[in-house]
């Protein structure tokens, strides 16, 4: 099926240069976070598997650092446009964020966000240390207005005025996972900041190649590197990444204190995986752009969300701040829930499992899961990975029929 001027666009390619590099961001993820270049010496870095270091030196104990992280670091660090850090999880880079924040605490974040963030947030909400309302971050106006109230309300928190989140946190995702939802990142950060509210921005979806949301003004960005940065499905760990010297030092203080440190190895792995991100998000976008077109005309498809569609609400914001438009889909089929949880359980190539960003395509009834939302009850997200398309879509479509 060919896709034509009313079905999805083809991923704008290649991305930008970053600001003051010289390489292309399909290059410094193949070179950064290498050891110098010396006569007979390596170029992968060591995995360093030790708790100890001699005295005297920058390191002491294995909690406050690790030569293999800071290697995954510099390569993070460098495609985000910041500084880096690595986590246990995506989960503890991002409790790590929130945990920079003063008593009590506000935060505005996507109606839509992750589950795993919104279920921290009621978590400690419930024992008063910060206070959260959800948007539609795909309005604008809507978000700002949200920002303003929090801005204005009564009781401020104990931090120091200018201080990381003492005015409020403006947590974005873009796209939202999983209702795959556009927010105008540039026009967010820039209100939120007048009204003195500081911004983070989880780019697990997107990643690094295809948006830096630094550059478009955020303080601070998280990702999953489970997913798409490490991209095999066998590996768990989280990055932050910030251009502000006063986000990093507290978010390092956060990580020695709390415990939330990688493992050498599992930073390894992620750092592997990254040389290839580029070339694995080119196939893996292509084929969900092409999927997208065909779900749309499937009779048992009631509606695609894909931003990649000309017919997608944020299709052309997502084309202005983004430089290709992903390999994450969802759709929603008819018959509801049962129906759909039955659709991913047959298909055969695709695997029904909660995860994404691998090589394989997995595929998954979000709504099966508590605290996930007002989702529809026929929604099917879709991690579109490298197989051949037409074998996607032959499984696709035997089990949707």
């Amino acid at each position: 099926m060919s896709i034509d001027d009313e079905g999805p666009r083809r991923p704008l390619s290649p991305p930008p240069r970053p600001p003051g590099s010289a390489l292309a961001p399909a290059s410094l993820a193949v070179h950064l976070g290498r050891p110098p270049r010396s006569p007979g010496g390596p170029l992968n870095p060591d995995i360093v598997l030790s708790s100890t270091f001699h005295q005297g030196g920058d390191l002491m104990y294995g909690r406050d650092g690790n030569p293999t992280w800071e290697a995954l670091e510099d390569a993070v660090g460098g495609l985000e446009g910041g500084q880096a850090l690595s986590y246990a999880s995506g989960l503890a880079a991002i409790s790590a964020v929130f945990e920079c924040l003063p008593v009590p605490g506000r935060v505005v974040i996507a109606a839509d966000a992750y589950n795993g963030t919104r279920r921290y947030l009621s978590d400690v909400a419930g024992r008063g240390r910060l206070r959260f309302r959800t948007v539609d971050i795909a309005d604008t106006e809507a978000t700002l207005d949200a920002c303003s109230e929090v801005a204005a309300a009564p009781g401020r928190p104990s931090g120091a005025p200018g201080s990381f989140g003492a005015g409020g946190l403006l947590w974005l995702e873009s796209p939202t996972n999983p209702l795959l939802a556009i927010a105008d990142l540039e026009a967010l950060t820039a209100g939120a900041h007048e009204m003195g509210l500081d911004v983070a921005v989880d780019n697990t979806f997107a990643t690094p190649l295809l948006q830096r949301p630094l550059d478009l003004g955020a303080d601070v960005v998280v990702h999953s590197a489970t997913k798409w940065l490490a991209g095999h499905s066998d590996v768990v760990l989280g990055v932050a990444a910030t251009r502000r010297d006063d986000v990093l030092a507290s978010l390092t203080t956060r990580r020695s204190l709390h415990g939330g440190i990688p493992g050498p190895w599992e930073a390894w792995l992620v750092l592997r995986g990254i040389r290839t991100l580029d070339v694995r998000m080119q196939r893996c976008q292509a084929n969900a752009a092409e999927l997208a077109g065909r779900l749309r005309g499937h009779p048992r498809v009631t509606g695609v969300r894909y931003p990649g569609l000309a017919d997608h609400p944020g299709h052309a914001l997502a084309a202005r701040q983004m430089s290709g438009f992903g390999a994450m889909l969802a759709f929603e089929v008819v018959g509801g829930a049962d129906a759909a949880e039955a659709v991913a359980l047959k298909c055969q190539l695709a695997t029904a499992g909660t995860s994404l960003g691998g090589v394989e395509t997995l595929i998954e009834r979000r709504g099966r899961w508590s605290g996930e939302g007002d989702l529809p009850p026929g929604l099917l997200r879709l991690s579109v990975g490298v197989e051949d398309v037409d074998d996607l879509w032959d499984d696709l479509d035997a089990a949707l029929s």
